[in-house]
């Protein structure tokens, strides 16, 4: 992918293979001095929002959004690490659904994530048409759920209230660090390429079991995607 990234660290943790230990948002005046300091100088093709943790933290980003006219925002509502530790503040989601999915191009939870989001329990293929049809509901422009996490085959669910695809490939053995932001970030990068979301997500898709299939394990813990 022929991208350039730039970063806007919104929160710092203290993590490693195993687990993590904690988090530390970034207080809401540097998080917008980042951003409007990057903005200023160039207008990115696409854009993607990880964990943001914090109501305070979203609105920061919203601003940004309507007000430099930023377009293919990729939302991933990070809410919950792999090893269970909650990454959010109370009330940070309902926030989130409230100002930034409507401003979103694709957005794309887990299971773990849509259950939350949506209300509903998200535990098959099934479950997760019916949980993106209801995340649809609440503004971006299409949906993909990843399902990693579910037994037997990697599925992936695209809707977009006209199209539903489901991505699938064999799952490999072992627990995978980042294949969420590394599917968001493709995305994101696959769209200021020009791909339309349906295409951006197929490509994501390829792109993180391409990863997962030459991921290592440095430490005790999770497999580190390879690239």
């Amino acid at each position: 992918m022929d991208v350039l990234g730039l970063s806007v660290p919104a929160v710092l943790t203290a993590q490693n293979t195993r687990e993590v230990r904690e988090v530390f948002p970034v207080y809401s005046e540097c998080l917008r001095q980042q951003i409007e300091c990057l903005l200023e100088d160039i207008t990115p093709d696409a854009m993607k929002t990880g964990m943001l943790y914090s109501k305070s933290t979203v609105a920061v980003v919203v601003d940004a959004v309507c007000e430099y006219g930023l377009a293919n925002l990729v939302v991933d509502p990070v809410s919950v690490s792999t090893t269970g530790t909650s990454l959010v503040e109370d009330g940070m989601l309902d926030k989130l659904k409230q100002d930034l999915f409507p401003q979103a191009t694709v957005i794309t939870p887990n299971i773990y994530e849509a259950s939350l989001l949506s209300s509903m329990m998200v535990e098959s293929p099934t479950d997760m048409q019916e949980a993106a049809r209801a995340l649809l509901d609440m503004g971006p422009k299409a949906v993909v759920i990843t399902g990693g996490h579910l037994e037997g085959l990697i599925t992936d669910v695209f809707y977009d209230g006209t199209e539903a695809r489901l991505f699938t490939d064999e799952k490999l053995e072992g627990s995978f660090h980042g294949t969420g932001c590394a599917f968001s970030a493709a995305v994101a990068a696959l769209l200021a390429g020009g791909s339309t979301p349906l295409e951006a997500s197929a490509g994501a898709h390829k792109f993180v079991n391409k990863a997962i299939t030459c991921a290592d394990k440095p430490g005790g813990g999770m497999h580190m995607l390879g690239f």
